[in-house]
Protein backbone atom coordinates (compact mmCIF):
# COMPACT_ATOMS: atom_id res chain seq x y z
CA UNK A 1 0.00 0.00 0.00
CA UNK A 2 1.44 3.35 -0.97
CA UNK A 3 1.60 6.38 1.33
CA UNK A 4 -1.10 8.33 -0.43
CA UNK A 5 -3.55 5.49 0.03
CA UNK A 6 -2.55 4.94 3.64
CA UNK A 7 -2.67 8.61 4.66
CA UNK A 8 -6.05 9.67 3.34
CA UNK A 9 -7.33 12.91 4.86
CA UNK A 10 -8.01 16.56 4.08
CA UNK A 11 -6.09 19.10 6.14
CA UNK A 12 -6.48 22.88 6.47
CA UNK A 13 -3.50 24.98 7.64
CA UNK A 14 -4.25 28.44 9.08
CA UNK A 15 -1.26 30.67 9.86
CA UNK A 16 -0.28 34.25 9.02
CA UNK A 17 3.36 33.33 8.37
CA UNK A 18 3.87 32.31 4.73
CA UNK A 19 7.08 30.39 5.47
CA UNK A 20 5.35 28.20 8.08
CA UNK A 21 2.40 27.54 5.76
CA UNK A 22 4.76 26.53 2.98
CA UNK A 23 6.87 24.25 5.22
CA UNK A 24 3.84 22.58 6.83
CA UNK A 25 2.15 22.11 3.48
CA UNK A 26 5.14 20.45 1.82
CA UNK A 27 5.64 18.20 4.84
CA UNK A 28 2.01 16.97 4.89
CA UNK A 29 1.63 16.68 1.13
CA UNK A 30 4.73 14.48 1.05
CA UNK A 31 2.80 12.13 3.36
CA UNK A 32 -0.07 11.91 0.88
CA UNK A 33 -2.57 14.27 2.53
CA UNK A 34 -4.71 16.79 0.66
CA UNK A 35 -3.75 20.22 2.03
CA UNK A 36 -5.22 23.72 1.75
CA UNK A 37 -3.96 26.93 3.41
CA UNK A 38 -5.37 30.19 4.75
CA UNK A 39 -3.52 33.20 6.17
CA UNK A 40 -6.45 35.10 7.74
CA UNK A 41 -9.65 34.27 9.59
CA UNK A 42 -11.78 35.53 6.70
CA UNK A 43 -9.77 33.45 4.24
CA UNK A 44 -10.18 30.36 6.44
CA UNK A 45 -13.95 30.83 6.70
CA UNK A 46 -14.20 31.18 2.92
CA UNK A 47 -12.19 27.99 2.34
CA UNK A 48 -14.36 26.12 4.86
CA UNK A 49 -17.49 27.17 3.00
CA UNK A 50 -16.17 25.62 -0.19
CA UNK A 51 -14.46 22.45 1.02
CA UNK A 52 -14.75 19.76 3.70
CA UNK A 53 -11.74 19.07 5.93
CA UNK A 54 -11.00 16.37 8.48
CA UNK A 55 -8.29 18.26 10.38
CA UNK A 56 -7.12 21.85 10.88
CA UNK A 57 -3.84 23.16 12.29
CA UNK A 58 -4.77 26.60 13.61
CA UNK A 59 -2.37 29.33 14.75
CA UNK A 60 -3.74 31.27 17.71
CA UNK A 61 -2.20 34.55 16.54
CA UNK A 62 -3.34 35.59 13.07
CA UNK A 63 -2.20 39.20 12.90
CA UNK A 64 -5.21 41.28 13.95
CA UNK A 65 -7.47 38.19 14.08
CA UNK A 66 -8.01 35.97 17.10
CA UNK A 67 -7.46 32.26 16.68
CA UNK A 68 -9.87 31.62 19.57
CA UNK A 69 -12.63 33.55 17.80
CA UNK A 70 -11.96 31.60 14.61
CA UNK A 71 -12.04 28.35 16.59
CA UNK A 72 -15.53 29.21 17.84
CA UNK A 73 -16.62 29.84 14.24
CA UNK A 74 -15.11 26.54 13.14
CA UNK A 75 -16.96 24.61 15.84
CA UNK A 76 -20.19 25.92 14.30
CA UNK A 77 -19.21 25.92 10.63
CA UNK A 78 -17.50 22.51 10.61
CA UNK A 79 -18.29 20.68 13.88
CA UNK A 80 -16.92 17.38 12.54
CA UNK A 81 -13.42 18.82 11.91
CA UNK A 82 -10.63 18.10 14.38
CA UNK A 83 -8.68 21.26 15.33
CA UNK A 84 -5.08 21.28 16.61
CA UNK A 85 -3.82 24.59 17.98
CA UNK A 86 -0.32 25.76 16.96
CA UNK A 87 1.15 28.32 19.35
CA UNK A 88 4.34 29.82 20.76
CA UNK A 89 5.74 28.96 24.21
CA UNK A 90 4.40 32.21 25.62
CA UNK A 91 0.79 31.33 24.73
CA UNK A 92 0.53 27.79 26.12
CA UNK A 93 -2.06 28.91 28.67
CA UNK A 94 -4.19 30.25 25.82
CA UNK A 95 -3.79 26.93 24.00
CA UNK A 96 -5.19 25.15 27.05
CA UNK A 97 -8.15 27.54 26.93
CA UNK A 98 -8.58 26.60 23.27
CA UNK A 99 -8.74 22.89 24.16
CA UNK A 100 -11.45 23.69 26.68
CA UNK A 101 -13.25 25.50 23.85
CA UNK A 102 -13.20 22.45 21.60
CA UNK A 103 -9.69 22.00 20.16
CA UNK A 104 -8.31 18.46 20.36
CA UNK A 105 -4.62 19.15 21.02
CA UNK A 106 -1.90 21.76 20.61
CA UNK A 107 1.63 22.00 19.21
CA UNK A 108 4.26 24.43 20.41
CA UNK A 109 6.32 26.39 17.85
CA UNK A 110 8.80 25.67 16.53
CA UNK A 111 7.73 22.10 15.82
CA UNK A 112 9.68 19.75 13.56
CA UNK A 113 8.34 17.83 10.55
CA UNK A 114 8.19 14.54 12.44
CA UNK A 115 6.16 16.09 15.26
CA UNK A 116 3.76 17.56 12.72
CA UNK A 117 3.40 14.25 10.88
CA UNK A 118 2.79 12.33 14.10
CA UNK A 119 0.14 14.81 15.20
CA UNK A 120 -1.65 14.65 11.85
CA UNK A 121 -1.63 10.85 11.79
CA UNK A 122 -2.91 10.63 15.36
CA UNK A 123 -5.74 13.14 14.97
CA UNK A 124 -6.89 11.79 11.61
CA UNK A 125 -6.94 8.29 13.07
CA UNK A 126 -9.18 9.54 15.88
CA UNK A 127 -11.43 11.26 13.32
CA UNK A 128 -11.67 8.12 11.16
CA UNK A 129 -12.37 5.88 14.15
CA UNK A 130 -15.14 8.21 15.34
CA UNK A 131 -16.75 8.19 11.89
CA UNK A 132 -16.40 4.41 11.68
CA UNK A 133 -17.92 3.96 15.13
CA UNK A 134 -20.91 6.08 14.13
CA UNK A 135 -21.49 3.93 11.07
CA UNK A 136 -21.07 0.67 12.98
CA UNK A 137 -23.53 1.80 15.65
CA UNK A 138 -26.03 2.56 12.91
CA UNK A 139 -25.53 -0.90 11.42
CA UNK A 140 -25.46 -2.77 14.75
CA UNK A 141 -27.50 -5.92 14.62
CA UNK A 142 -28.24 -5.65 10.91
CA UNK A 143 -25.68 -8.17 9.70
CA UNK A 144 -26.84 -11.77 10.06
CA UNK A 145 -24.16 -13.48 7.94
CA UNK A 146 -26.82 -15.05 5.72
CA UNK A 147 -24.97 -14.49 2.46
CA UNK A 148 -23.83 -18.11 2.08
CA UNK A 149 -26.05 -20.43 0.09
CA UNK A 150 -26.48 -24.09 -0.88
CA UNK A 151 -29.12 -23.25 -3.48
CA UNK A 152 -28.00 -23.27 -7.16
CA UNK A 153 -30.09 -20.19 -8.04
CA UNK A 154 -28.67 -18.13 -5.16
CA UNK A 155 -25.14 -19.45 -5.74
CA UNK A 156 -25.32 -18.10 -9.30
CA UNK A 157 -26.35 -14.68 -7.96
CA UNK A 158 -23.43 -14.72 -5.49
CA UNK A 159 -20.94 -15.74 -8.18
CA UNK A 160 -22.06 -12.85 -10.37
CA UNK A 161 -21.93 -10.46 -7.40
CA UNK A 162 -18.33 -11.44 -6.63
CA UNK A 163 -17.39 -10.96 -10.27
CA UNK A 164 -18.80 -7.42 -10.52
CA UNK A 165 -17.80 -6.37 -7.00
CA UNK A 166 -14.22 -5.65 -8.06
CA UNK A 167 -15.45 -3.02 -10.53
CA UNK A 168 -16.96 0.37 -9.69
CA UNK A 169 -20.13 -0.34 -11.68
CA UNK A 170 -23.42 0.76 -10.10
CA UNK A 171 -25.52 -2.25 -9.10
CA UNK A 172 -29.30 -2.56 -8.70
CA UNK A 173 -30.41 -5.41 -6.42
CA UNK A 174 -33.98 -6.64 -6.90
CA UNK A 175 -36.00 -8.98 -4.74
CA UNK A 176 -38.92 -9.30 -2.37
CA UNK A 177 -38.88 -7.70 1.05
CA UNK A 178 -36.72 -9.60 3.51
CA UNK A 179 -34.69 -11.60 0.98
CA UNK A 180 -31.35 -10.19 2.11
CA UNK A 181 -30.74 -7.44 -0.44
CA UNK A 182 -28.95 -5.34 2.16
CA UNK A 183 -26.75 -8.27 3.15
CA UNK A 184 -25.79 -8.79 -0.49
CA UNK A 185 -24.95 -5.08 -0.82
CA UNK A 186 -22.63 -5.28 2.21
CA UNK A 187 -21.02 -8.40 0.79
CA UNK A 188 -20.38 -6.65 -2.54
CA UNK A 189 -18.73 -3.78 -0.67
CA UNK A 190 -16.63 -6.27 1.29
CA UNK A 191 -15.49 -7.98 -1.92
CA UNK A 192 -14.62 -4.65 -3.60
CA UNK A 193 -11.48 -2.50 -3.64
CA UNK A 194 -13.37 -0.08 -1.38
CA UNK A 195 -13.79 -2.66 1.40
CA UNK A 196 -11.65 -0.75 3.91
CA UNK A 197 -13.64 2.44 3.36
CA UNK A 198 -17.12 3.31 4.64
CA UNK A 199 -20.29 1.48 3.69
CA UNK A 200 -23.10 4.00 4.21
CA UNK A 201 -26.81 3.19 4.05
CA UNK A 202 -29.81 5.45 3.43
CA UNK A 203 -33.26 3.97 4.02
CA UNK A 204 -35.24 5.79 1.32
CA UNK A 205 -38.85 5.23 2.57
CA UNK A 206 -38.10 6.75 5.96
CA UNK A 207 -37.57 10.38 4.85
CA UNK A 208 -39.48 13.14 3.07
CA UNK A 209 -37.92 14.85 0.05
CA UNK A 210 -36.59 17.78 2.12
CA UNK A 211 -35.13 15.60 4.85
CA UNK A 212 -33.75 13.16 2.30
CA UNK A 213 -31.82 15.93 0.53
CA UNK A 214 -30.31 17.07 3.83
CA UNK A 215 -29.50 13.50 4.88
CA UNK A 216 -27.95 12.70 1.51
CA UNK A 217 -26.00 15.88 0.75
CA UNK A 218 -25.82 17.70 4.13
CA UNK A 219 -26.86 21.26 4.95
CA UNK A 220 -25.51 24.54 6.27
CA UNK A 221 -26.65 26.30 9.40
CA UNK A 222 -29.88 28.22 8.86
CA UNK A 223 -30.78 26.36 5.65
CA UNK A 224 -34.15 25.47 7.18
CA UNK A 225 -35.96 25.59 10.50
CA UNK A 226 -34.00 23.55 13.04
CA UNK A 227 -30.73 23.61 11.08
CA UNK A 228 -28.65 24.87 13.99
CA UNK A 229 -25.26 23.82 12.64
CA UNK A 230 -23.53 22.67 9.48
CA UNK A 231 -23.69 18.94 8.83
CA UNK A 232 -22.02 16.56 6.43
CA UNK A 233 -24.31 14.35 4.37
CA UNK A 234 -24.14 10.63 3.76
CA UNK A 235 -22.48 11.27 0.41
CA UNK A 236 -19.52 12.85 2.16
CA UNK A 237 -19.36 9.97 4.67
CA UNK A 238 -19.27 7.52 1.76
CA UNK A 239 -16.51 9.37 -0.11
CA UNK A 240 -14.10 6.76 -1.60
CA UNK A 241 -16.46 4.12 -0.20
CA UNK A 242 -19.93 2.77 -1.01
CA UNK A 243 -23.38 4.35 -0.69
CA UNK A 244 -26.29 1.91 -0.44
CA UNK A 245 -29.72 3.31 -1.33
CA UNK A 246 -32.12 0.86 0.31
CA UNK A 247 -35.59 0.69 -1.28
CA UNK A 248 -34.69 3.13 -4.06
CA UNK A 249 -38.22 2.75 -5.44
CA UNK A 250 -39.38 5.02 -2.63
CA UNK A 251 -36.80 7.73 -3.38
CA UNK A 252 -38.69 11.07 -3.69
CA UNK A 253 -39.47 11.87 -7.32
CA UNK A 254 -38.72 15.58 -6.83
CA UNK A 255 -35.19 14.78 -5.66
CA UNK A 256 -34.38 12.23 -8.36
CA UNK A 257 -32.81 14.80 -10.76
CA UNK A 258 -30.24 15.75 -8.09
CA UNK A 259 -29.45 12.10 -7.43
CA UNK A 260 -29.09 11.50 -11.17
CA UNK A 261 -26.70 14.44 -11.48
CA UNK A 262 -24.58 13.16 -8.58
CA UNK A 263 -24.40 9.65 -10.05
CA UNK A 264 -23.36 11.06 -13.44
CA UNK A 265 -20.96 13.83 -12.41
CA UNK A 266 -20.09 12.99 -8.77
CA UNK A 267 -21.02 16.61 -7.90
CA UNK A 268 -23.51 17.95 -5.37
CA UNK A 269 -24.38 20.93 -3.14
CA UNK A 270 -25.37 20.93 0.50
CA UNK A 271 -28.81 22.37 1.27
CA UNK A 272 -28.49 26.14 1.57
CA UNK A 273 -24.94 26.14 0.21
CA UNK A 274 -24.19 27.34 -3.36
CA UNK A 275 -20.72 25.76 -3.50
CA UNK A 276 -20.37 22.61 -5.57
CA UNK A 277 -18.56 19.67 -3.99
CA UNK A 278 -17.35 16.33 -5.32
CA UNK A 279 -17.31 12.84 -3.87
CA UNK A 280 -15.99 9.55 -5.25
CA UNK A 281 -18.82 7.17 -4.30
CA UNK A 282 -19.83 3.74 -5.61
CA UNK A 283 -23.63 3.41 -5.75
CA UNK A 284 -25.53 0.26 -4.81
CA UNK A 285 -29.34 0.35 -4.75
CA UNK A 286 -32.08 -2.13 -3.89
CA UNK A 287 -35.84 -2.32 -4.24
CA UNK A 288 -38.74 -4.75 -4.02
CA UNK A 289 -40.80 -2.63 -6.42
CA UNK A 290 -41.28 -2.84 -10.19
CA UNK A 291 -39.35 0.20 -11.39
CA UNK A 292 -40.39 -0.25 -15.01
CA UNK A 293 -44.05 -0.07 -14.00
CA UNK A 294 -43.27 3.00 -11.89
CA UNK A 295 -41.69 4.69 -14.93
CA UNK A 296 -44.85 4.06 -16.96
CA UNK A 297 -46.90 5.52 -14.10
CA UNK A 298 -44.68 8.62 -13.95
CA UNK A 299 -43.41 7.73 -10.46
CA UNK A 300 -39.76 7.12 -11.33
CA UNK A 301 -37.30 8.59 -13.83
CA UNK A 302 -36.28 6.25 -16.64
CA UNK A 303 -32.86 7.87 -17.03
CA UNK A 304 -32.18 7.26 -13.33
CA UNK A 305 -32.89 3.55 -13.79
CA UNK A 306 -30.31 3.44 -16.59
CA UNK A 307 -27.69 4.91 -14.27
CA UNK A 308 -28.57 2.63 -11.35
CA UNK A 309 -28.77 -0.73 -13.09
CA UNK A 310 -25.50 -1.00 -14.95
CA UNK A 311 -25.57 -4.44 -13.34
CA UNK A 312 -28.82 -6.00 -12.04
CA UNK A 313 -28.90 -8.82 -9.49
CA UNK A 314 -32.16 -10.51 -8.49
CA UNK A 315 -32.23 -12.22 -5.09
CA UNK A 316 -34.63 -15.19 -5.15
CA UNK A 317 -37.31 -15.49 -2.44
CA UNK A 318 -36.71 -17.98 0.35
CA UNK A 319 -39.46 -20.31 -0.94
CA UNK A 320 -37.22 -20.84 -4.00
CA UNK A 321 -34.19 -21.53 -1.81
CA UNK A 322 -35.33 -24.77 -0.19
CA UNK A 323 -31.76 -25.97 0.36
CA UNK A 324 -31.04 -22.85 2.45
CA UNK A 325 -34.03 -22.89 4.80
CA UNK A 326 -32.79 -25.41 7.37
CA UNK A 327 -29.12 -24.24 7.46
CA UNK A 328 -30.31 -20.66 7.96
CA UNK A 329 -32.78 -21.69 10.64
CA UNK A 330 -30.12 -23.64 12.52
CA UNK A 331 -27.71 -20.72 12.29
CA UNK A 332 -30.30 -18.29 13.66
CA UNK A 333 -31.27 -20.72 16.41
CA UNK A 334 -27.66 -21.15 17.54
CA UNK A 335 -27.19 -17.39 17.63
CA UNK A 336 -30.31 -16.65 19.68
CA UNK A 337 -29.77 -19.56 22.06
CA UNK A 338 -26.36 -18.07 22.80
CA UNK A 339 -27.77 -14.54 23.16
CA UNK A 340 -30.66 -15.52 25.45
CA UNK A 341 -29.06 -18.46 27.26
CA UNK A 342 -32.01 -20.76 26.54
CA UNK A 343 -31.89 -24.60 26.42
CA UNK A 344 -33.01 -25.11 22.79
CA UNK A 345 -30.28 -26.91 20.85
CA UNK A 346 -31.78 -28.40 17.70
CA UNK A 347 -34.81 -28.61 15.42
CA UNK A 348 -37.11 -31.63 15.57
CA UNK A 349 -37.87 -33.53 12.36
CA UNK A 350 -41.44 -32.22 12.52
CA UNK A 351 -40.18 -28.62 12.86
CA UNK A 352 -37.83 -29.12 9.90
CA UNK A 353 -40.66 -30.41 7.72
CA UNK A 354 -42.84 -27.49 8.78
CA UNK A 355 -40.08 -25.00 7.95
CA UNK A 356 -39.62 -26.57 4.53
CA UNK A 357 -43.33 -26.55 3.82
CA UNK A 358 -43.95 -22.95 4.80
CA UNK A 359 -44.32 -20.33 2.04
CA UNK A 360 -42.17 -17.65 3.78
CA UNK A 361 -43.88 -14.47 2.59
CA UNK A 362 -41.48 -12.48 4.78
CA UNK A 363 -38.45 -14.42 3.52
CA UNK A 364 -35.21 -14.47 5.55
CA UNK A 365 -36.39 -11.66 7.81
CA UNK A 366 -39.43 -13.74 8.79
CA UNK A 367 -37.29 -16.86 9.30
CA UNK A 368 -35.04 -14.91 11.64
CA UNK A 369 -38.03 -13.72 13.69
CA UNK A 370 -39.52 -17.24 13.82
CA UNK A 371 -36.29 -18.69 15.16
CA UNK A 372 -35.84 -15.89 17.68
CA UNK A 373 -39.34 -16.56 19.01
CA UNK A 374 -38.67 -20.31 19.12
CA UNK A 375 -35.42 -19.86 21.03
CA UNK A 376 -37.21 -17.76 23.65
CA UNK A 377 -40.33 -19.86 24.28
CA UNK A 378 -38.82 -23.33 23.88
CA UNK A 379 -38.07 -24.78 27.32
CA UNK A 380 -36.74 -28.07 25.91
CA UNK A 381 -33.62 -28.99 23.98
CA UNK A 382 -35.62 -29.75 20.86
CA UNK A 383 -37.63 -27.08 19.00
CA UNK A 384 -41.03 -28.41 17.94
CA UNK A 385 -43.67 -27.23 15.50
CA UNK A 386 -45.59 -25.61 18.35
CA UNK A 387 -42.64 -23.28 19.01
CA UNK A 388 -42.57 -21.88 15.47
CA UNK A 389 -45.80 -19.89 15.71
CA UNK A 390 -46.43 -19.38 12.00
CA UNK A 391 -48.90 -16.58 11.28
CA UNK A 392 -49.39 -17.27 7.54
CA UNK A 393 -50.44 -20.20 5.38
CA UNK A 394 -48.15 -23.14 4.76
CA UNK A 395 -47.55 -24.84 1.45
CA UNK A 396 -47.23 -28.59 1.96
CA UNK A 397 -44.66 -30.20 -0.33
CA UNK A 398 -43.82 -26.86 -1.94
CA UNK A 399 -42.18 -27.31 -5.38
CA UNK A 400 -38.42 -26.88 -5.59
CA UNK A 401 -36.54 -25.27 -8.45
CA UNK A 402 -35.07 -28.07 -10.58
CA UNK A 403 -37.42 -30.76 -9.28
CA UNK A 404 -39.19 -33.13 -11.69
CA UNK A 405 -42.36 -31.27 -12.61
CA UNK A 406 -43.85 -29.59 -15.66
CA UNK A 407 -43.78 -25.85 -16.26
CA UNK A 408 -47.58 -25.78 -15.93
CA UNK A 409 -47.38 -27.41 -12.50
CA UNK A 410 -44.61 -25.03 -11.42
CA UNK A 411 -46.61 -22.02 -12.63
CA UNK A 412 -49.73 -23.25 -10.87
CA UNK A 413 -47.87 -23.80 -7.57
CA UNK A 414 -46.18 -20.41 -7.75
CA UNK A 415 -49.39 -18.50 -8.50
CA UNK A 416 -51.20 -20.37 -5.73
CA UNK A 417 -48.45 -19.44 -3.25
CA UNK A 418 -48.48 -15.77 -4.27
CA UNK A 419 -52.28 -15.63 -4.04
CA UNK A 420 -52.20 -17.23 -0.59
CA UNK A 421 -49.85 -14.57 0.69
CA UNK A 422 -51.41 -11.50 -0.95
CA UNK A 423 -54.18 -9.42 0.55
CA UNK A 424 -55.76 -8.55 -2.81
CA UNK A 425 -55.77 -9.79 -6.39
CA UNK A 426 -54.10 -6.54 -7.49
CA UNK A 427 -51.28 -7.07 -5.02
CA UNK A 428 -50.76 -10.64 -6.27
CA UNK A 429 -50.73 -9.40 -9.87
CA UNK A 430 -48.05 -6.80 -9.03
CA UNK A 431 -45.92 -9.48 -7.37
CA UNK A 432 -46.26 -11.72 -10.42
CA UNK A 433 -45.57 -8.87 -12.84
CA UNK A 434 -48.84 -9.25 -14.74
CA UNK A 435 -52.07 -7.27 -14.81
CA UNK A 436 -55.09 -8.27 -12.72
CA UNK A 437 -57.17 -9.36 -15.72
CA UNK A 438 -54.43 -11.78 -16.83
CA UNK A 439 -54.22 -13.19 -13.31
CA UNK A 440 -58.01 -13.61 -13.22
CA UNK A 441 -57.89 -15.66 -16.45
CA UNK A 442 -55.00 -17.79 -15.16
CA UNK A 443 -56.90 -18.53 -11.96
CA UNK A 444 -59.82 -19.87 -13.97
CA UNK A 445 -57.52 -21.74 -16.35
CA UNK A 446 -55.60 -23.42 -13.52
CA UNK A 447 -58.73 -23.90 -11.37
CA UNK A 448 -57.22 -22.01 -8.44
Amino acid sequence: MDTADQNSGRILLVDDEAAILRTFRYCLEDEGYEVATASTAANAEEVLRQHVFDLCFLDLRLGDDSGLDLLATMRTQAPWMVVVIVTAHSAVDTAVDAIQAGASDYLVKPCGPEQLRMSAAKQLKVRQLAARLELLEGQMGQSEHVIESHCPVMMTVLDTARQVAVTDANILILGESGTGKGELARAIHGWSRRAKKNFVTINCPSLSADLMESELFGHVRGAFTGASENTLGRVNQADVGTLFLDEIGDFPLALQPKLLRFIQDKEYERVGDPFTRRADVRILAATNRNLSAMVKAGEFREDLIYRLNVITLTVPPLRDRQDDIVPLAERFLARFVKDYGTPAKALSEEAIESLRGYSWPGNIRELRNVMERASIICADKMVGVNHLGFTGPTVVNAPRIGSEMTLDDLESAHIASVLANSETLDQAARTLGIDASTLYRKRKQLAL
